[in-house]
């Protein structure tokens, strides 16, 4: 059946980059080729992701003209699909742990915001099944694909829909987009993770060139524990998150500052309470740009918000300062 009402609008958007900057088959530099387009619902709502892919320009490479996606892209969801891993592996809790009923499935993930039917559920309860149980999924198709590329670049990322409860971590290969292994677990420990890593690795038939994650301490030991000498690398999106953390703790502080120095707009608002003459227009008017600039947030680190405030406070008092230029109302 086809969708009868509108898909909620995107709240957040992202561009995702391709790590891989040289094809693994010939070396050549990759050529940005194109862009897709994606929007995925998750529980903290709707994402829509920007995918630069790349290809490799080299005619006598065996993988020419086959696009590189970008290895984050796995993260958010499966291929083709419009829900988030995060809100499949909320479906699978409320299933098997909490046993509850696909309606009440539903109610849930309704109550939290999430737009969907519940034919839906029983669709993403079938994916968390498939998940599930893909370490027991036709190994030898998975063998034989693995081997035309000769080498896995494995992503390892976990999805804790609700704090306390088992965590589903996915680890994928890069190059192919295949996963290799989905299973909850009720701790992520680094004997628990190395585990997963060397029963990957051991099912694989070629090696493991190359590790990305989000870099947390259990995964960096585990890494270490089960494949020693593999590179491993964080991805873009964690990396610069965590470079950005002290521009973002800098940039707050000084919107705190800020905020200190504007108090007292409600007590202006309340001397022109019942006014209509032009000076009490100006005044509210003057007042509610200011309440605006201080609730207006940017999106940091590009989008500070302490600097978006500062710039919106100096328009306004350089307005204020024309006006008494010239002449105009007193300057409270």
């Amino acid at each position: 059946m086809a969708r009868r009402t509108r898909r909620p609008a995107p709240t957040r958007a992202q561009t995702l980059h391709s790590v891989t900057t040289h094809c693994p088959a010939c070396g050549h530099k990759l050529w940005a080729e194109y862009a897709n387009r994606r929007t995925i619902t998750t529980l903290d709502g709707v994402l829509r992701l920007t995918l630069r892919i790349r290809c490799c320009p080299n005619p006598r490479c065996p993988r020419w003209g086959v696009p590189y996606r970008p290895e984050a892209e796995g993260h958010f969801a499966l291929p083709h699909h419009e829900f988030g891993l995060d809100v499949v592996a909320l479906v699978g809790r409320l299933r098997y742990a909490e046993h509850r009923s696909v309606p009440e499935i539903h109610q849930e993930l309704r109550r939290r915001g999430l737009a969907l039917a519940e034919r839906t559920v029983t669709n993403l309860l079938d994916r968390y099944d498939e998940l599930r149980a893909l370490q027991a999924a036709d190994p030898d198709r998975l063998r034989q694909r693995l081997r035309g590329q000769k080498q896995v670049i494995l992503a390892l990322d976990g999805l804790q829909p609700d704090v306390g409860h088992e965590v589903l971590w996915v680890l994928r290969d890069c190059l192919s987009g295949e996963v290799l292994l989905a299973r909850s677990l009720l701790s992520a420990t680094q004997d628990d993770l190395a585990a997963l890593l060397a029963e990957v690795k051991g099912a694989l038939p070629v090696p493991i060139t190359a590790v990305v994650s989000d870099g947390q301490t259990s995964i960096r030991k585990a890494v270490a524990q089960a494949l020693p000498g593999v590179p491993h690398q964080l991805c873009h999106f964690h990396y610069l998150r965590e470079a950005a953390k002290p521009v973002y703790e800098a940039d707050r502080h000084a919107k705190k500052e800020l905020k200190k120095r504007v108090r007292g707009v409600r007590p202006l608002e309340r001397q022109v309470e019942g006014r209509d003459d032009p000076e009490a227009a100006v005044l509210r008017g003057y007042c509610a740009a200011v309440r605006s600039a201080l609730t207006d947030d940017g999106r940091p680190p590009l989008d500070a918000k302490g600097l978006l405030l500062e710039d919106r406070l100096s328009a306004v008092a350089a307005s204020l300062d024309r006006v008494a230029e010239k002449g105009g109302y007193p300057r409270s």
